[in-house]
């Protein structure tokens, strides 16, 4: 880094390592913790004593524990500093609550709100736009009832275990601490964690199908693109449906949609790929009769979650259950007959 004498005497700085920064290797706590430090000198750091552990020689794959104390003997203008609560007085989005315990929450996103800025940028330090997240809504959220103090944490954040789009609605997974992160998003991994959306498409789908087929992202576009046979970058998707009603007058069918693979705009793309574009298309069919109607983003809600695999964790209590949104949140569905939108089990 230029500009900066790495062989100046620096100020002490020791962290204790609580119980969301336990588990992690040393080298990763260092990242979250030190912000402006950059990764060649973190290892130049470690390799010459200059960060320890308990008062010793550390190596950057160990793996932290409660209570261990991480010394950091490096200058002074790599630390930045940590974000005041007060930021988080300023958030006007109040949060939807499906479900909340001690280690997570579900929250029911509306479209049109975002889920967070990206992967750029300190999540901890947000200015006005950033504000209007759902993940910083969610953190202020829980800043106010006291169960979270961002000065008081080294290397974590209260986060967001899975994504939507920002036009699509549904069910959002927030982790409180890190334990309930870990376990969430191995779940998640592991296909532990079962959604299934509602939305309106176009046409008359019959009583229901299992699409397979062959789905390839473009990064550039940020678009992605289903065939019928193997193409190379592309990956395997699988998205069952079941049709729950019909609009004769307008031809939109309600469909339950499960995803057998998670992919990017697997139900969009796909969908539309079968000839049954979702009402309100923009990505993936021609929406401007859609638009003239007042759907002008696609009728897609990520409606009902249920857990597995979750036996012996803290998490335990999830499984068993079914989370569902408030139906009422879910405007395209006043297109079908009230009492014909149940699930089919």
């Amino acid at each position: 880094m230029q500009g900066t004498d790495c062989s100046a005497p620096s100020k002490m700085r020791s962290f204790t390592v609580n119980q969301n920064d336990a588990g992690q290797r040393l080298d990763k706590f260092i990242t979250k913790t030190v912000r402006g430090l950059p990764q060649s000198l973190l290892y130049k750091f470690i390799r010459t004593k200059r960060i320890k552990v308990d008062g010793k020689r550390a190596h950057e794959g160990d793996i932290l524990t409660a209570g261990a104390v991480v010394e950091m003997y490096i200058p002074e203008e790599f630390f930045g500093e940590k974000a005041a609560s007060v930021e988080y007085d300023r958030v006007k989005l109040v949060p939807q609550i499906v479900y909340e315990d001690e280690n997570v929450i579900l929250c029911d996103k509306k479209p049109g709100i975002l889920v967070h800025v990206g992967d750029e940028g300190d999540k901890n330090t947000a200015d006005a736009h950033e504000r209007e997240t759902l993940l910083f809504a969610l953190q202020a959220y829980m800043v106010k009832k006291g169960e979270y103090d961002p000065a008081a944490e080294n290397s974590f954040a209260p986060a967001l275990c899975n994504r939507i789009d920002r036009n699509t609605g549904g069910i959002v997974i927030f982790a409180k601490n890190a334990a309930a992160l870990r376990i969430l998003n191995e779940a998640i991994r592991d296909g532990k964690v079962h959604k299934k959306y509602l939305c309106a498409v176009h046409g008359k789908t019959g009583a229901g199908a299992l699409l397979t087929g062959y789905l390839r992202k473009d990064y550039k576009t940020k678009t992605v693109t289903v065939f019928k046979e193997m193409k190379p970058g592309a990956k395997e998707i699988r998205t069952k449906y079941t049709t729950l009603s019909y609009n004769r007058e307008k031809d939109l069918s309600l469909l339950e949609v499960e995803l057998l693979t998670g992919r990017t705009h697997q139900i969009r793309a796909h969908m539309a790929y079968a000839g049954y574009p979702l009402l309100g298309e923009g990505k993936y069919a021609h929406n401007k009769e859609d638009r003239k109607s007042g759907y002008s983003y696609q009728a897609l809600y990520s409606w009902k979650l249920a857990f597995e695999g979750l036996e012996d964790t803290p998490l335990a209590n999830l499984m068993g259950r079914e989370f569902t949104v408030d139906k009422g949140n879910i405007g395209f569905l006043e297109l079908f007959r009230e009492g014909q939108y149940k699930s089919k089990k």
